[in-house]
């Protein structure tokens, strides 16, 4: 079964979910490395791989949704707690664009004491006052609290935040894509099914987004399958997605710490990349984490069916809270890309080419 699975994939066939599971529990590691890279030079033929200048702030840790694998946030009132101001944050942004970021990844908690108008005022104004600045703006979590706070239909508030100037959403939020884990780790949240419905509207709109998945807690290897068949069922009808980046939980200071206490391993996070490199063969790419699973790790991933290396994160809170911290510039990312036997390409959010770095 192993040698058909092989061929199919070598033939540009697309694999079920039954395959999908086999070669996640059955495939040795470098095999299943091979056959991403086979899917991955088939996507993108060049040794290039791409990276963005970015950094990843947050507007405000206020948030009542209370997931157990966060320790980022904090409730109204709590010690700690913090919402800045769009005068804040777009000097932030100024900051930001000084040392050369080109995008921001901005996000922040699902802070029921901010009025819609905070997050129109933010879009128009970063596009107006800091037009170098892209503005990569908000989860799932976050466009399903606008909707609650605002009285608008989602499809209302991503319409009103297109008008002020976004054009793209990051893939946070979604974890794993199965209401059974969703109800265990984080049941204040969204379904599994208004998260693909949030991506499906604003795809219709216009908008791109990433897709994202936080492996290595409570999910089984078929909800692993199922979340991915979930964003390629998605990807076929809309074609709104760039890029996957999958991540290891990270249990610090987490209530689900006391379940989960250890980090999962390099190679189950170079099996579960692998994999989705082979099974969403409609994603044009695929992110090495670097961050969450250390630069050595994101240059093997290099090799085992990531073409992108994510962004330069200069500033990153979240991990930070879970007490795991890994910190990179442009120069470092350049190397990194260079030494893992590639060329070094900068790029926009949406993936154009800034700059080649030749060797």
């Amino acid at each position: 079964m192993l040698k058909n699975m092989y061929q199919k994939i070598q033939n540009n066939q697309r694999i079920t979910s039954d395959e999908g599971l086999t070669l996640l529990q059955k495939t040795p590691l470098l095999e299943l490395g091979e056959l991403a890279s086979i899917v991955r030079y088939r996507k993108n033929p060049k040794p290039q791989v791409t990276f963005v200048v970015d950094t990843n702030p947050n507007y405000t840790n206020v948030c009542t949704i209370d997931c157990i694998f966060c320790a980022f946030y904090r409730h109204p009132g709590e010690d700690g707690e913090y919402t800045y101001t769009v005068d804040h944050l777009i000097q932030q942004f100024k900051e930001s664009a000084a040392k050369g970021v080109t995008t921001v990844l901005l996000q922040g908690g699902v802070n029921p004491n901010l009025p819609f108008d905070f997050y129109l005022e933010l879009v128009r104004r970063t596009r107006k006052e800091v037009p170098e600045i892209y503005p990569h703006f908000f989860s799932v979590s976050e466009i399903v609290g606008m909707s609650e706070v605002s009285g608008l239909s989602i499809g209302e508030v991503l319409q009103q935040l297109w008008d002020a100037g976004m054009r793209s959403l990051p893939g946070g939020g979604a974890e794993i894509l199965s209401d059974r884990v969703k109800k265990k780790i984080s049941n204040k949240k969204e379904t599994a099914d208004l998260w693909i419905d949030v991506m499906r509207r604003a795809h219709k709109i216009g908008y791109k987004s990433t897709a994202t998945m936080m492996y290595g807690h409570i999910e089984t290897e078929e909800e692993i399958i199922e979340h991915l068949e979930r964003i390629r069922s998605l990807q076929n009808e809309t074609a709104g997605f760039t890029a996957f980046i999958p991540w290891s939980f990270k249990p610090g200071n987490t209530p689900l710490e006391k379940i989960i206490p250890h980090y999962a391993s390099p190679t189950r996070y170079l099996q579960i990349l692998a994999l989705s490199r082979i099974y969403l063969d409609n994603f044009p790419h695929v992110q090495a984490s670097w961050f969450s699973e250390g630069k050595k790790i994101g240059q093997v991933a290099l090799h085992f069916g990531a073409d992108d290396f994510g962004g330069t994160l200069l500033e990153e809170n979240v991990h930070a809270a879970a007490n795991y911290v890994s910190k990179t510039n442009t120069e470092e990312v350049i190397d990194i890309i260079r030494q893992a036997g590639f060329i070094p390409v900068q790029r926009t959010t949406l993936y154009e080419i800034v700059k080649v770095y030749g060797n």
